[in-house]
């Protein structure tokens, strides 16, 4: 038999339960309400902060007791900072790098975009006591055929040694953001894929005259890495290839004992894993900067692999020979996560971070200074 008035009871009784319910859920024994979106920030802030390894009990207490959106924030800020007191290089700076790169738009290859960051990047490494040349080529465009002048920036620190290391990013951006699901012919600015290996180097620079150990070191900003038009298919790696060919087929008198590929390390949620091919032709190297990392408490560098990518080390192995290592953090924004920035819109400044391009350029630097 149907109970009408015994149904409706139970209805209100259940509705006032789970009011109740949810406001316990938000509410402190002080008597003071969490704000809206705190709870996913705090526990967004408490894994980043454990995963790197910067979570005291003092702040974990801070975070759990935090009320707002703001403080959260700033908590997470001082943790943040808190890993960054013994890092040589400057976050805010390489940040800023990044930006500005950005700030200039798209820099696909023998665009305007490209041609005044080169403008900038050249100046800058100048200025620093760099010796800065151009390596040239030219490629057919493959939607009309026409000519596309492309230039390779090679930054030379104590070109006199013949003993060299290799650090590499490429600085060209895809010409459209392929992989958005609502715009894949709109605006790419690279911010990850593109800007961050270079706003490294150009953070890294900074550190070069003060670099005491026995190798020529030079960074390589590679042109053409994605001049690329169609969702699949396509010549990828141009300016690596072409370096790399250069550099077999008429050697110079200086030779590369060891190089080191920056992509895509300003993944706010940074994992870098041991990538496939590395390991495949450069292992001792990928060893010993994990190890490196290890030592300095960079926790972000995972001690096992994930990803087999072609990038520019490829032709860099294969071609030149020279056993090199990508450091890329693949998962943008994190393993997992159901949509990835990888060539889409949102790979925008906003969605990286300068405190893991430091981080990244703090195990390069400590390796340079002690590798044989």
């Amino acid at each position: 038999m149907f109970n009408r008035t015994r149904t409706t009871v139970t209805l209100v009784v259940a509705i006032l339960c789970f009011i109740g319910g949810a406001y316990l859920v938000s509410f402190y024994s002080n008597g003071q309400s969490v704000g809206q979106g705190v709870v996913p920030r705090r526990s967004e802030a408490l894994r980043l902060l454990q995963q790197r390894g910067l979570l005291t009990v003092e702040l974990r207490q801070s975070l759990e007791e935090a009320r707002t959106l703001e403080q959260v924030d700033q908590l997470f800020l001082s943790g943040e900072q808190s890993g960054l007191k013994d890092i040589p290089l400057d976050a805010d700076r390489c940040f800023s790098w990044l930006k500005k790169i950005c700030e200039i738009g798209p820099r696909t290859s023998g665009s305007e975009g490209m041609k005044r960051q080169q403008v900038m990047l050249r100046e800058h490494f100048s200025k620093l006591g760099a010796t800065v040349t151009m390596q040239g080529f030219d490629v057919r465009h493959p939607q009309d055929g026409s000519r596309v002048r492309m230039e390779n920036m090679i930054v030379q620190w104590h070109p006199e040694r013949k003993e060299r290391i290799l650090l590499a990013a490429h600085y060209d951006t895809r010409p459209f953001p392929d992989q958005d699901p609502n715009n894949p012919q709109g605006r790419f600015v690279g911010a990850n894929d593109g800007a961050s290996g270079t706003a490294l180097l150009a953070e890294l620079a900074y550190l070069m005259r003060g670099y005491k150990g026995p190798y020529g070191i030079d960074f390589v900003l590679f042109d053409g890495e994605e001049f690329i038009f169609q969702v699949t298919g396509g010549d990828y790696f141009l300016g690596s290839i072409h370096f790399a060919t250069a550099y077999r087929n008429d050697p110079p008198a200086y030779r590369y004992r060891w190089g080191i590929l920056l992509d895509m390390v300003a993944d706010k949620d940074l994992q870098i894993y041991w990538e496939v091919n590395s390991l495949r032709y450069a292992r001792p190297l990928v060893l010993e900067l994990w190890k490196t990392a290890t030592k300095l408490g960079i926790k972000e560098f995972r001690n096992r692999s994930r990803h087999e990518i072609r990038d520019d080390h490829i032709p860099l192995n294969q071609i030149a020979r020279i056993p090199t290592c990508d450091i890329i953090d693949f998962d943008f924004p994190r393993p997992g996560f159901k949509t990835s920035y990888w060539h889409t819109e949102q790979d925008r400044p906003e969605n990286c971070s300068g405190i893991s391009m430091v981080r990244v350029g703090w195990v390069v630097w400590e390796w340079l200074k002690q590798v044989k």
